[in-house]
C-alpha cells in the first residue's frame, strides 16, 4: 500500500488577479507534489480560492456586480492560470462551495457550544487588505505591520476564539516537533508571538455580510481566518459529526505550503482551532520567501507587477517554471527581472541542457544511424567520473527535495548536466568516430551520455515536466525508463532503440535585442491604450485614487513662498500635513474649519523643504484657484466614490 502525502497551497484570495509572485507558491507546491508521486507516494494536492470578506464585498461593489458574481469570475481566472502553469492539483476548493459552508457552520457551532468561542465586542485597528486586526503596539506608524496599508479604527460586536487557553500546549508541540520550517520562521512564532502572550482571536464580523452566516446569530458572518484555514479539512469531507473517507485517509496534512507573511495564521491560529476540535495537527508548515521585482516587493501601486501569462508568452512555460524554482531560496527572498530570466534561460536551459541533448542526439544520428548504441561495460577514468557525478547528484537531489529545498535540488541536477557536457569535451567523440577500431569506445561514450540525460530528465520531471516529456520522446524513454528507482545506476535500458524526432528544447535569446523589443512593445501598448480610450479611464483606474473627506484644523503660509499654504487636515483616522499652491486665492483664516477632499494615497513629496502627504482637490481658471469644499454635514473620513 502506498504511503500517503497530503499537500496544500494557501488558498488564493479572490480580491484580484494573482501576479507571478503569487503564482510561485502553486508552482513550488506542484514541484513537491510531482516529486512525491515520482517517489511512489499516494499524493493528494489541494489548492483553491478564499472568497469571503469585506475586501471582496468592496471589490464587487466597485465592479457593479454581486460578490458571488465577482468571485466566480476571479476563481475561473485562477483556474485558467493554474492550467497554464501545469499545476497538477487533485482538488480545487472554493470557500463558497456548499459543503464548505455547511462544515464551517458546524465547526463554529461546536466551538461555541464547548465555550472555546464566546461573544464580545472589538475595538482596535483593522487592515482591510489583510483582513487582520492589530493592537496599537503592533502598528508601525499607524500602518499594518504586514502590508503597510494605513489601518482604520474599528468597533463592532464579534465572537472570539480563546487562544490563550491553548498557548502552552502549542509552544510545547512546536518545541517537540519539526512543525515549522525553515527555522527562522519557527523562532519568529515562538519569540514574537507565543511567548509574549496571545490574545483572543476575532472569529466573526458584524459590520458587513459577505461571509458564511453564523447560524444562531443572524447579524454575524464567520471571519475569514476561521473560514479560510478550515478549508484544509473541509475539502476532505470533514464533518463535526462524521468525517468522510478522504479525511480519514489523508488527514493530517503532511505539508502546508504558504508565504512567510501568513505563517502566524497557519502555525498559531490553525493549530489552536484543531486543538479545540480535538483533531491532529498538520505535520509541517513550510513558510516560503517572497519573489521580489529586483529588490522591491511587487505592488500595483509601484507599477512593478509581472503577470504569469506575459512571462509564458515571452519565454515559454518551462523556462518560467525553471527560473522560479531555481531562483527562489529556502529562507531568503528571490528576485525576478526580465534580464535575469534571459540570462538563466541561456546559461542553464539553452547552453547546458539544450546543447547537451542536441549534441548527443546529433552524434547518435550521425555515427550510429539514429540507434542508441550498446555499452560493453568497460569503464575508463572519464566514464567512472561521470557515473560518480550522477550518483552524487541523485543523493544530493533526493536529500534536498525531501527537505523541500527545491532550488538547491535543481542546482544538483544542473551539476550532473555540466558533468555530461564535460564528458563530451574529455572523450572527444568526433575524434573517436574517425577510428573504426574505437567504435566500441564511441558506443560507450554515447550510451553513457544517454544514461546521464535519462537520469537528469527523471530528476527534472517535477521542475520542467513538459521539457522532460520532449527529452523522453527524442530518446524513446518509456515509463519504465522514467521511474525514479531506475536512477540508482547506469542500466542502459535504451540500447538498440531508434531516436525520435529531434526537437530544440530552448532557443538562445539575444538579450540586447530582447530588451529593446520588450521596451518597444510596452511603449506601443501604452500608446495603443491611450489612443483607444481617448483619455477615458475605467473604474479600476478611479478606484486606485483614495479620496477622503477631511477638515482643515490648522493653516499657515509656507516661509519664503507667496503661493504655498501648509494645512493640517483631520481625516478621522489620522491628521495629515499637506502643502497646497492656493495662497493667492485663500488666506489661512478662509480655510480653517472647512471640509475638503484629500487625495489620501498620493506619494509624499517635499515642497520648499516642507513635507506634503496628500493633495486637496481644487479647480483652476487662469490665475484663480477654487478649493472644492464639502457640505458641513459630511463626516470626516468619508470616502468619495
Amino acid at each position: 500500500m502506498k504511503e500517503k502525502f497530503y499537500i496544500t497551497t494557501a488558498i488564493v484570495y479572490t480580491s484580484k488577479k494573482p501576479h507571478i509572485g503569487n503564482i510561485y507558491e502553486a508552482i513550488l507546491t506542484d514541484a513537491i507534489a510531482r516529486y512525491k508521486r515520482l517517489r511512489g507516494f499516494d499524493v493528494f494536492f489541494l489548492t483553491g480560492t478564499d472568497e469571503h470578506g469585506q475586501k471582496i464585498q468592496e471589490c464587487a461593489k466597485e465592479k457593479g456586480v454581486s460578490p458571488q458574481e465577482y468571485v466566480d469570475s476571479v476563481a475561473d481566472d485562477i483556474k485558467s492560470i493554474w492550467k497554464l502553469f501545469n499545476i497538477s492539483y487533485d482538488k480545487f476548493i472554493r470557500t463558497t462551495d456548499d459543503y464548505h459552508v455547511k462544515a464551517i457552520q458546524q465547526i463554529f457551532n461546536k466551538l461555541y457550544e464547548q465555550d472555546d468561542i464566546y461573544k464580545g465586542s472589538y475595538e482596535g485597528h483593522y487592515c482591510t487588505p489583510c483582513e487582520s486586526f492589530w493592537t496599537e503596539s503592533q502598528l508601525e506608524d499607524g500602518c499594518c505591520p504586514s502590508c503597510g496599508v494605513k489601518c482604520t479604527k474599528a468597533k463592532e460586536e464579534a465572537y472570539f476564539l480563546r487562544l490563550p487557553k491553548y498557548q502552552e500546549k502549542l509552544i510545547k508541540y512546536i518545541e517537540e516537533n519539526d512543525f515549522i520550517t525553515p527555522l527562522p520562521r519557527r523562532n519568529e512564532m515562538i519569540n514574537n508571538f507565543l511567548k509574549p502572550g496571545l490574545q483572543d482571536l476575532c472569529v466573526s464580523r458584524s459590520s458587513f455580510d459577505w461571509g458564511i452566516p453564523v447560524e444562531f446569530d443572524a447579524g454575524h458572518v464567520v471571519y475569514v481566518w476561521l473560514d479560510a484555514l478550515s478549508n484544509y479539512v473541509t475539502a476532505l469531507g470533514y464533518d463535526a459529526q462524521n468525517a468522510g473517507e478522504l479525511y480519514k485517509k489523508y488527514w493530517p496534512a503532511d505539508l502546508h505550503v504558504i508565504g512567510k507573511d501568513i505563517v502566524r495564521f497557519h502555525t498559531i491560529y490553525w493549530p489552536i482551532i484543531l486543538f479545540a476540535l480535538g483533531e491532529p495537527l498538520p505535520k509541517r508548515v513550510l513558510g516560503h520567501p517572497w519573489l521580489l521585482f529586483g529588490e522591491d516587493k511587487m505592488s500595483k501601486s509601484k507599477g512593478n507587477v509581472i503577470y504569469g501569462e506575459e512571462l509564458v508568452r515571452l519565454f515559454g512555460l518551462d523556462a518560467v517554471r525553471y527560473y522560479l524554482l531555481s531562483e527562489m531560496g529556502y529562507v531568503n527572498d528571490g528576485s525576478i527581472t526580465y534580464e535575469a530570466i534571459v540570462k538563466r534561460t541561456n546559461s542553464d536551459l539553452a547552453n547546458t541542457l539544450g546543447n547537451l541533448v542536441s549534441r548527443t542526439a546529433a552524434m547518435i544520428n550521425q555515427y550510429f544511424g539514429g540507434v542508441i548504441p550498446a555499452n560493453n561495460g568497460v569503464d575508463d577514468e572519464f566514464s567512472v567520473t561521470l557515473k560518480e557525478a550522477a550518483g552524487l547528484s541523485l543523493v544530493q537531489y533526493t536529500d534536498l527535495m525531501d527537505g523541500f529545498r527545491v532550488a538547491d535540488a535543481t542546482e544538483s541536477v544542473l551539476g550532473l548536466l555540466k558533468s555530461c557536457n564535460k564528458y563530451i569535451d574529455e572523450t572527444t567523440p568526433w575524434l573517436l568516430a574517425k577510428d573504426e577500431s574505437k567504435k566500441d569506445i564511441l558506443g560507450n561514450v554515447l550510451s553513457n551520455l544517454v544514461e546521464g540525460i535519462r537520469t537528469a530528465s527523471i530528476l527534472l520531471a517535477p521542475i520542467i515536466p513538459d521539457t522532460t516529456d520532449i527529452i523522453s520522446s527524442i530518446f524513446s524513454f518509456t515509463d519504465k525508463d522514467r521511474a525514479f528507482d531506475s536512477t540508482s545506476s547506469f542500466l542502459y535500458l535504451c540500447t538498440g532503440r531508434s531516436l525520435g524526432e529531434a526537437k530544440m528544447l530552448f532557443a538562445r535569446i539575444d538579450e540586447k535585442k530582447f530588451m529593446e523589443e520588450l521596451a518597444e512593445s510596452k511603449k506601443a501598448e501604452i500608446k495603443k491604450t491611450d489612443e483607444s480610450d481617448n483619455g477615458i479611464i475605467v473604474i479600476e483606474d478611479f478606484a486606485r485614487v483614495k479620496l477622503t473627506v477631511g477638515q482643515v484644523i490648522e493653516c499657515e503660509s509656507v516661509p519664503k513662498s507667496d503661493k504655498l499654504l501648509k494645512l493640517i487636515i483631520d481625516i478621522g483616522s489620522e491628521k495629515r500635513q499637506v502643502v497646497s499652491g492656493i495662497a493667492k486665492s485663500y488666506s489661512p483664516e478662509d480655510l480653517i474649519g472647512k471640509k475638503v477632499i484629500l487625495v489620501a494615497n498620493l506619494k509624499p513629496v517635499k515642497l520648499r523643504g516642507v513635507d506634503s502627504n496628500g493633495m486637496i482637490l481644487a479647480a483652476s481658471s487662469g490665475d484663480a484657484v477654487r478649493v472644492v469644499f464639502v457640505d458641513g454635514e459630511t463626516e470626516i473620513g468619508s470616502q468619495v466614490r
